[in-house]
């Protein structure tokens, strides 16, 4: 596996998500509640190394 190329940029609670062909996706981040435009998912962090996941339901 080689290397690869991968860039976050941050403005507020947007996350833009770059690789070596540009732009990938963008998250937003508003305290412990994320939600992410490629997976399309939900989380929450809990206290500790744990989190909670909701996919969406794909049709």
């Amino acid at each position: 596996m080689g290397l690869m190329f991968r860039k976050r940029k941050k403005i507020g609670p947007l996350i833009l998500n770059f690789t070596e062909n540009g732009f990938s996706s963008w998250s937003v981040k508003i305290g412990r509640w994320s939600w992410n435009s490629r997976a399309r998912a939900h989380r929450v962090d809990l206290p500790g190394p744990l989190s909670w996941k909701q996919d969406k339901a794909r049709s």
